[in-house]
């Protein structure tokens, strides 16, 4: 079978020859060439020159054109701030202080929106017989997020009624960027909402079964398959989003992937996953990632199952690593062999954590993925420095990102589950759910 076969079959329920494998490479893709995440992600030429060497290197199945959840919000009106090894990320909210919903669509020949339809009618000509292509849009309430910042979680609260119209226009938005990249020869349309996971399964049935659901069976009727795209611990959501109808679900490491699937598998939808990115991707050496890949495929069963890392990869990802995945997806009993007796070792942490209970005034510690690079860790930190803004220099507020070894050994250390989480004074008070202005504010003044 070719990778195309190989996805078409698994998402239309049908056995496959090998496990399907989705290598989600960004602005990594650019590594492969030495260019940089910026210039993958503003020029053309060198996105189109580098998505082709993924395809030679990693042998996917499924490829993604590009994985940017900016591109609708920039199109709108929100500023980003750039880097060099990540993707932009969204800096101002042009509905943080207005009530409005906006009536602006955009339009196919706009923006870097443009280029991506460009690159994505390249990519179809030159590679999309044998590999199933990947169109990402932003999720509705990842995009709502951008445009109004986190008041939208007060508005759950306070004006339910904003809530359902500015996510009714943002599917808007994702259904006519489905249509666009339909039209440009993707197979699959892959809503990508990082903050379905920040909610509970009561708000999710509130906002969001019905946008998705909208979203997902527009995507059917345009002929194309459809991916659920979720970061963070999404997994008391797994039900709900399943119950939205789409093709199949993508989670992160967050997820046991194993518990999961015997949800997904109830509904009939393919679920994709999880190869964590830092722990074993960025900082493992090639016999983590085989013995990793194989222990996870070991997990499940080989059914409506694709191997994919647990999101966007990041810049710097050794090439050795994710050619390691792709042999031990598509050549599992050999790694199984050539692994059988490996043992990798844990990181140490080597620094020393604060005695909290002398500390002379609070202590509020984000451990993020990486707020530059994930939306949920972005406005998990977005509220801590809310408070900050609030108390002043009352409190101090420090960011640990999971993209450092020593980072990952004190999340080990302090017991650090989910990502994002916040503790104050070393408890734990919000695990991948992202608290509102007042309530964050409220905790804190328990500590003063």
């Amino acid at each position: 079978m070719t990778g195309k076969e190989r996805i078409v079959a698994v998402l239309s329920g049908k056995e496959t020859d090998k496990t399907p494998w989705v290598p989600f490479a960004g602005v990594h893709s650019g590594k492969l060439k030495g260019y940089t995440a910026k210039e993958v992600s503003q020029q053309g030429d060198k996105l189109f020159e580098s998505l082709i060497e993924v395809n030679k290197m990693y042998k996917p199945d499924g490829q993604p054109v590009m994985f940017d959840l900016q591109i609708e919000a920039e199109l709108m009106g929100c500023e980003l701030l750039w880097a060099e090894d990540a993707p932009p990320t969204v800096s101002s909210h042009p509905l943080e202080s207005t009530s409005e919903i906006p009536t602006y669509i955009p339009a196919a020949d706009e923006g870097r929106l443009a280029l991506e339809i460009d690159v994505m009618k390249q990519m179809k000509e030159a590679v999309g017989d044998h590999t199933a292509l990947y169109g990402l849009i932003t999720g509705p309430f990842t995009l709502a997020s951008h445009l109004r910042g986190t008041n939208i979680f007060m508005d759950m609260i306070l004006d339910p009624d904003y809530v359902h119209q500015l996510m009714d226009y943002a599917t808007d938005v994702a259904i006519t960027l489905s249509k666009y990249f339909v039209d440009a020869g993707m197979d699959v349309i892959a809503a990508v909402d990082p903050l379905i996971s920040q909610i509970s399964p009561d708000h999710f049935k509130e906002f969001m079964h019905e946008p998705f659901k909208r979203l997902f069976t527009a995507i059917r009727e345009m002929g194309a398959f459809s991916s659920f795209f979720v970061c963070g611990n999404a997994t008391m959501n797994i039900g709900p989003m399943c119950e939205t109808t789409p093709d199949s679900l993508s989670v992160d490491e967050n997820v046991n992937l194993a518990d999961a699937k015997k949800v997904t598998d109830t509904y009939g939808v393919v679920i994709g996953g999880n190869i964590p990115l830092t722990s074993v991707m960025l900082f493992g050496n090639q016999q983590d990632n085989m013995k990793a890949t194989v222990d996870l495929m070991d997990s499940v069963t080989k059914d409506h199952l694709i191997i994919a890392p647990g999101c966007d990869m990041p810049y710097d990802i050794p090439i050795e690593n994710t050619l390691a995945i792709e042999q031990a997806v598509h050549e599992t009993e050999l790694v199984r062999e050539m692994v059988k007796n490996y043992e990798g070792s844990d990181l140490v942490f080597e620094g020393v954590l604060p005695e909290y209970d002398k500390l002379v005034k609070p202590l509020v510690e984000v451990f993020t993925l990486d707020s530059a690079t994930c939306a949920a860790c972005t406005y998990m930190l977005a509220t801590a420095m809310d408070a900050k803004e609030h108390y002043g220099d009352k409190i101090d507020v420090v960011e640990y990102k999971y993209t450092t070894p020593q980072n990952i050994a004190r999340c080990a250390t302090m017991g650090v589950k989910q990502l994002p989480s916040i503790y104050i004074n070393g408890e734990l008070k919000y695990s991948s759910i992202i608290p509102r202005r007042e309530e964050i504010v409220g905790e804190i003044g328990k500590y003063l």
